[in-house]
């Protein structure tokens, strides 16, 4: 296994951002369209947070009662907004990061996607999901 692998050679440069200030159902949509289950919450090319899946079933009972898609949506723009729901200040690692990094943050923490930034400035993203396939092509 290489040590000290860069994190650009496992990153995602094209990353499904939102807008601060967006309604919730369009970050709803954005997971449905795209099949992601993270999205970076970006301000101009800033990183302010990330919103992830589980963090609006957190907040969408009714998808557990089958509810249909627009009612839910509806609730949920009048009575949450992206800020009160995303993740503020997100863990992240730096574009001159490695792979290790990467592997050790988020073995240690309680969440599945790092925003990789220049600064503050939003460049990509890497999953447990990219870990895995990363370490997959190592054997």
């Amino acid at each position: 296994m290489k040590r000290n692998e860069p994190i650009s050679h496992v990153m995602s440069r094209t990353v499904i951002t939102a807008h601060h200030g967006d309604p919730i159902s369009k970050v709803r949509a954005l997971v449905r369209e795209h099949g992601v289950h993270h999205i970076p919450v970006v301000n101009g090319d800033q990183l302010v947070g990330i919103i992830s899946w589980s963090d609006i079933l957190r907040v969408s009972f009714g998808d557990a009662f089958k509810t249909d898609e627009r009612t839910v949506d509806a609730t949920l723009d009048h009575t949450l907004t992206l800020e009160q729901v995303m993740q503020k200040s997100p863990v992240t690692l730096a574009e001159t990061g490695t792979v290790r990094e990467a592997a050790e943050l988020l073995a240690g923490g309680t969440f599945h996607a790092l925003p990789i930034v220049s600064g503050t400035k939003l460049v990509g993203i890497v999953t447990t999901t990219d870990l895995i396939k990363y370490l997959l092509d190592q054997f």
